[in-house]
């Protein structure tokens, strides 16, 4: 009995660790894109206040129509109590020349709230926390952004649509999580097309591969080919001559990391050969080095009379839960700013 109970004492002990926080921290509040920056309305309305609002109040890229990257709210220092605390994405910005002689941002997690990012930007000078705004403000955007994507993941992980599921791993061998609403499909040689099918706010996801030939094949040129071959042949238009194309002109591409892997993203808008139809897309094109191919995950928007942010940043999300064959562990985005850990952070509040 008395060594069962030294087994069990340990069990218990991390246990009780891992459920520390979430014990007694609450579930951060706000919607997806919310970010509440902390600062006196007397900076947020000066230079340098403006210089960071600039940063959040961008466009999201490659929408047919502006549309903002964020919903941005401000709130005085000496107001942030324990309700507004626990809003989902918080910038802190601390600007004192006798604590700090450089500027500087890190993030925690879960600092008041579970889900919750606090992303802390402290400068010794106002000047240079405008400059430092101004020469980082896609890193903040890009922080932001991908850390909304890993909550987003997250949502796929638990709901999602089985359709897609299954087949992505029928024909491809791969796992992907897709909004469960997905559940028309058609399948082709290499590819597989799945969507909502709704005549208001049609979402699809489309996957395909083809040959990997080396990594010169990564350029904008190349990869639009292969991108229209593929939806020609298995997309067509109502009538003869219709089919989906890539706007070259409204398409960028650019390397990233999923699953701490090299991935290509392209982004832009799409339309139909001779037809009045279009919306923006994004994909990923991924190489599958056990088989000697690229696998191409695809997200693409058609509403008209929508705003489309949510539905293209849904779609997103689900390319980042594509899984290679040989891929055994999903891997969340990685952050692209420093992280300070909550051992660090509670010596510093003992201090």
């Amino acid at each position: 009995m008395k060594r069962l109970i030294l087994l069990i004492l340990p069990i218990m002990a991390m246990l009780a660790a891992s459920c520390e926080k979430s014990h007694f921290l609450p579930t951060a509040s706000g919607r997806p894109y919310e970010v509440m920056v902390v600062m006196d309305s007397v900076d947020w309305k000066a230079p340098h206040g403006r210089a960071l609002f600039d940063v959040l109040d961008t466009d999201v890229p490659m929408l047919p129509q502006s549309e903002r990257s964020f919903r941005i709210s401000q709130c005085e220092r000496k107001d942030f109590d324990r309700i507004l605390n626990i809003f989902r994405n918080i910038i802190m910005v601390n600007i004192d020349k006798t604590q700090y002689t450089r500027t500087r941002m890190k993030f925690t997690r879960d600092k008041y709230a579970m889900e919750q990012i606090v992303l802390s930007i402290n400068s010794p000078s106002k000047e240079e926390f405008r400059q430092f705004c101004i020469e980082n403000r896609q890193e903040i955007v890009d922080f932001l952004t991908k850390m909304e994507m890993n909550r987003l993941v997250k949502d796929l992980k638990k709901e999602n649509s089985k359709v897609t599921r299954e087949l992505a791993k029928e024909i491809f061998g791969c796992k992907m999580h897709a909004p469960k609403e997905l559940t028309s499909f058609k399948k082709g040689k290499d590819f597989l097309w799945t969507s909502n099918n709704t005549p208001s706010g049609m979402m699809s996801i489309v996957m395909y591969s083809f040959p990997y030939e080396g990594p010169q094949i990564f350029n904008k040129e190349y990869l639009t080919q292969k991108r229209d071959s593929a939806l020609k042949a298995n997309i067509p238009g109502e009538k003869p001559g219709m089919f989906m194309k890539t706007d070259t002109l409204c398409t960028v591409v650019k390397p990233i990391v999923v699953h701490k892997q090299y991935a290509m993203e392209m982004r832009g808008l799409w339309y139909v050969e001779n037809d009045c139809m279009g919306g923006p897309y994004v994909s990923h094109h991924r190489v599958d080095t056990e088989n000697n191919r690229v696998i191409v995950t695809e997200g693409f928007v058609y509403a008209p009379e929508k705003m489309k942010r949510g539905m293209i940043r849904r779609l997103e999300g689900s390319l980042y839960t594509m899984m290679l064959p040989e891929e055994q562990y999903f891997m969340e985005i990685t952050p692209n700013i420093e992280e300070e850990k909550r051992d660090t952070l509670a010596k510093e509040e003992k201090k």
